[in-house]
């Protein structure tokens, strides 16, 4: 009796386990078509050693008709449809510049030998035979470098990223999804943010849907389209927001030297070279970041300017035809509480306004100086908007636009005053 026990435990383990694998099977193949067979396997299978068979077979045909990846199919098809909305709108963009052309030249390879010893040789010896690079002053026109951009009106309005099209020497073309190049000009350069405009002379185009950053939250699906690498065009990759309001400093282009950009979207979507200009989109294909640039000591950290911060550029572009960026017009250090404990500073937060090897605290007539902002103030609040790590000053003042009145919360030496300044459009290459 005891054996016979043993074996129906023996045998009801075994057929679980065969249960298990035939219901995988049953499940990623055809799970309803399989489930009747899997039911009628196990009853015959199972019967003679268990008198419940009946009960458990019943709650396993249940769970084999549980559509398990009906959400992953939901989830494909969601992607490929915001792919698929977005995709005509991104564009390649070439640049191209005018380089030197290489030359073979005829050389004699004795003429900076003394006469004497020329005289053994001749002075034509060589000539004709022997050459050697040079340069005569010819140029050829030639691609040296790409990026991405995405399509913001039918008649022809492309946004991209700053330091993509940041040669202002360079000449720029875009190819479009359906295999047409136009020619390209830039119309304006942000000077605040990395963030550029482009104009081709076409009308009819199809245009990308333009999202709300404010609302995106950790997690949450992110798709990246560029032209990776400068040659895959309309490369896709999927990921998730993995960081929000970030501050990083990004170096590259052609132009060399870096920049530091705040408040970017983090992401794990693949972003290569090639990429930067190109929409992130959210799962609606609504874009709601500009890739921007990678993190190149890590895997899997790439960087997108929310496109709430855009919208500005794109309205100025479209009124005023250039990007009036807002400017305060001051140099600052961002406190954080060390900071504060190693400078004896009143406050653990905030923009303590200190002049720098590349200019003095204060711009001269920029809006801080009319309003009376001094050296050594501590800017602790923009219009009520107390200044932390997570919202800088230069994050602030760009929410708002050229003309606006801002007051200013400020701390002079332990005391606390207010001050209303007037923004004004800020100059080329100002901090």
């Amino acid at each position: 009796m005891e054996n016979i026990k043993k074996n129906r435990r023996v045998f009801g383990a075994l057929a679980v386990v065969l249960a298990v694998g035939i219901l995988m099977g049953g499940v990623i193949m055809a799970p309803k078509a399989h489930a009747n067979l899997v039911s009628e396997f196990l009853n015959n299978l199972i019967s003679p050693f268990t008198g419940g068979a009946n009960a458990s077979l019943a709650q396993t045909s249940t769970l084999a008709n549980v559509p398990l990846y009906q959400p992953v199919v939901d989830y494909e098809n969601t992607v490929v449809a915001a792919v698929k909305n977005a995709s005509p709108a991104v564009v390649s963009i070439t640049i191209s510049e005018n380089v030197p052309v290489v030359e073979q030249c005829q050389t004699n390879p004795f003429q900076n030998l003394s006469p004497e010893f020329q005289q053994f040789f001749g002075n034509d010896f060589g000539t004709g035979t022997v050459t050697q690079p040079c340069d005569t002053g010819k140029t050829t026109l030639q691609q040296v470098g790409g990026g991405s951009g995405f399509i913001i009106s039918s008649d022809g309005l492309i946004l991209t990223n700053k330091h993509v099209v940041s040669d202002t020497k360079a000449q720029y073309s875009v190819l479009l999804d359906d295999g047409k190049t136009y020619n390209a000009k830039v119309l304006a350069r942000d000077p605040s943010q990395d963030l550029a405009v482009l104009k081709i002379d076409a009308t009819g185009l199809p245009t990308v849907t333009l999202g709300d950053s404010g609302s995106l939250q950790l997690g949450q699906s992110a798709i990246a389209i560029g032209n990776a690498l400068g040659q895959f065009s309309n490369t896709v990759s999927v990921g998730v927001i993995s960081g929000l309001a970030r501050t990083v400093t990004a170096g590259g282009g052609l132009s060399g030297g870096s920049e530091t950009i705040h408040g970017v979207i983090q992401t794990d979507a693949a972003i290569n070279p090639g990429n930067s200009g190109g929409p992130l989109l959210n799962l609606r294909g609504e874009v709601i970041g500009i890739n921007t640039a990678v993190a190149s000591d890590a895997q899997g950290i790439g960087f997108a300017i929310p496109i709430n911060q855009a919208k500005r550029d794109i309205s100025s572009v479209q009124t005023t035809g250039q990007i009036q960026a807002p400017y305060l017009g001051v140099r600052y250090l961002a406190i954080t509480s060390d900071i504060a404990k190693q400078q004896s500073l009143p406050v653990t937060a905030g923009a303590l306004v200190r002049g720098s090897d590349t200019g003095p605290a204060i711009s001269p007539d920029s809006p801080a100086a009319k309003a009376g902002v001094q050296a050594e103030d501590i800017i602790t609040a923009i219009n009520g908007q107390a200044i932390d790590a997570n919202h800088d000053l230069a994050t602030l003042v760009s929410q708002y636009n050229v003309g606006q009145v801002v007051t200013l919360t400020i701390n002079r030496a332990g005391k606390t005053i207010t001050l209303s300044a007037t923004l004004a459009v800020r100059p080329q290459n100002s901090q």
